[in-house]
């Protein structure tokens, strides 16, 4: 009997140290989350991560610093997030340029699918067709027609070689059967500035920078690519609208992690992201920006990070495309 009291006394010892050492599991977040955009402040990546990053900041009381980390069209910074600590307190806000460099370069210093986690994809960003103001067009079937009696002879500005911007026009190209000549930039500003002043007679381009130049009939909007109307530009009809009821392009801002971040992080990263976006105040401020509020599972979003990689893999290796 009492050995049975002097076992059941050190049973008593070993669980109580074994409480007393066991750490303790903290809450997440505990400390500032760093939310990579790997692209220079202004851009849309930029104003849309820091939107979120401060709804983020308000609803967990953890502070949400945007670290833009430009350079190699979003290769840098992503590297950088493939390679952190898998902790839940380093992650990214990229855009479809980061599905572009998966399939315009195979040699990347990390794998685009592999080493990162999805959490959300977080918003669309529909392609509009744009054409200069003076140029004799109103809508796509005038261009059209247009392009065909003038094969070659009408110039589109892009972003640069492999940009979205210069594979929505290859696509369009494709479907079509127009020929257009190809005038790279470095970026869509200049590419907007010379559409403005004449220099070339069409863009593809996103919706949020080119809204004022709409608005204003600096240039003329033929077309939306996506399935429906805008509400920032109402009476920009469709591309279904003007006959081309296959086209769609759009760039998108998709949320990821390090591939090892712990399933219960990413699942509370997505709620949390899904319940701003959803917001009646954010999506209204989404809207007025010209992106597409969307919100997704992260299943969701690495499927369609997936399949947009093998959609420009497509388009590059048909057109024979090769980075600056």
């Amino acid at each position: 009997m009492t050995c049975l009291r002097v076992l059941i006394g050190i049973g008593f010892v070993c669980l109580f140290a074994t409480v007393c050492v066991a750490p303790v599991m903290a809450a997440y977040p505990e400390r500032p989350i760093r939310l990579v955009v790997p692209v220079a402040p202004g851009g849309g990546n930029d104003i849309v991560a820091r939107l979120l990053g401060r709804k983020l900041t308000e609803a967990w009381g953890a502070q949400v610093v945007v670290d833009n980390r430009p350079g190699a069209a979003t290769a840098i910074g992503a590297d950088i997030v493939a390679k952190a600590n898998p902790d839940g307190y380093t992650i990214m806000l990229t855009s479809a340029s980061f599905a572009i460099n998966a399939a315009l370069h195979p040699k990347l210093p990390f794998d685009p699918i592999n080493d990162f986690a999805p959490i959300t994809l977080a918003a669309r960003v529909p392609q509009v067709l744009l054409g200069n103001a003076a140029l004799p067009v109103q809508s796509v079937p005038d261009l059209l027609k247009l392009a065909k009696a003038k094969p070659g002879q009408l110039n589109y500005g892009s972003a640069g070689t492999g940009s979205s911007t210069h594979l929505a026009m290859e696509l369009f190209m494709d479907m079509t059967g127009i020929s257009l000549t190809h005038v790279p930039y470095k970026g869509t500003s200049p590419a907007l500035a010379d559409l403005v002043a004449g220099q070339v007679q069409v863009i593809f381009d996103a919706i949020p920078p080119t809204v004022q130049f709409i608005k204003s009939g600096r240039v003329k909007a033929l077309a939306v690519a996506a399935p429906a109307r805008f509400p920032s530009i109402p009476n920009v009809p469709t591309m279904a609208e003007s006959g081309l009821t296959e086209y769609r392009f759009s760039s998108w801002f998709v949320i990821m992690a390090p591939v090892r971040v712990p399933r219960a992080i990413i699942e509370q990263l997505n709620r949390e992201l899904v319940r701003i976006i959803h917001e009646p105040q954010i999506k209204a401020q989404f809207v007025n920006l010209g992106v597409e509020p969307l919100g997704t599972t992260p299943e969701e979003a690495g499927s369609h990070v997936r399949k947009e990689i093998a959609v420009y893999k497509q388009v590059i290796q048909r057109h024979h495309i090769r980075a600056d």
